[in-house]
């Protein structure tokens, strides 16, 4: 494929705890495995897929949508692969 592609969904955060810092971690790891540019909102606010930080601040509970945008040559792999992370049921007592 010669031109970026963008692609773009909505998942809901499953996690138990929400998207606290080791999911974030976890999150970051495998975003950060992919060449495309990777953003992702709650709402109005964008932050970067590659930043635990940045992900942190969205402060995404148990049943938070978050929207995930992925832009370059592995878009649709990269927003498949986060949106089976996000919405991976975490046992609290992990």
């Amino acid at each position: 494929m010669n031109a970026a592609e963008a692609v773009e969904a909505i998942f809901v955060v499953k996690s138990e705890l929400g998207l606290h810092a080791r999911p974030a971690g976890r999150f970051v790891s495998l975003a950060s495995g992919f060449v495309a540019e990777i953003r992702v909102a709650r709402g109005e606010e964008w932050v970067s897929g590659k930043s635990v930080l940045s992900l942190l601040s969205l402060a995404a509970g148990p049943g938070t949508a978050l929207q995930v945008r992925a832009e370059g040559v592995d878009a649709r792999a990269a927003v498949e692969a986060l949106g089976r992370l996000l919405e991976e049921p975490e046992e609290a007592n992990v």
